[in-house]
């Protein structure tokens, strides 16, 4: 199948995968280790989050998350979608077949965690 760049349902909001988020025990320490064996960098760091510089422009940040216990199973890391209208993303979402797990704040972000049909997590958040 071939996907082209005009591929945009119309009517759906825009969306990107924005950060690919791992589970983590010892956040710090598994950032280290991707950033040095990607070659690059941490580029932030906020309470239990760390963040890898992304590869290129536009490409989605490799980031860790603190987490009290290893994460049992295969929902060690999800997908974060950002968008200029996350409420639209949610929606679009949820009339796709998503549900909704909870809300969270951190200062003034904000970000709503989904499951996906099959009970695989993401979350939304604006950009």
């Amino acid at each position: 199948m071939e996907v082209t760049e005009d591929a945009q349902v119309p009517g759906a909001p825009v969306a990107r995968i924005a950060t690919i988020m791992v589970n983590a025990v010892d956040a710090a320490r598994l950032a280290q280790f991707w950033a040095d064996l990607l070659g690059t960098a941490v580029s932030s760091r906020f309470e239990q989050f760390v963040w890898l510089e992304p590869a290129g422009p536009g490409a989605p940040q490799l980031a860790f998350q603190q987490v009290q216990d290893p994460t049992e199973g295969r929902r060690r890391l999800h997908l974060d979608i950002h968008g200029p209208d996350p409420a639209a993303l949610r929606a679009r979402a949820e009339s796709l077949g998503a549900g909704f797990v909870e809300g969270n704040d951190i200062g003034d972000f904000h970000w709503d965690v989904m499951q996906d049909p099959e009970g695989n997590e993401f979350c939304i958040a604006g950009d």
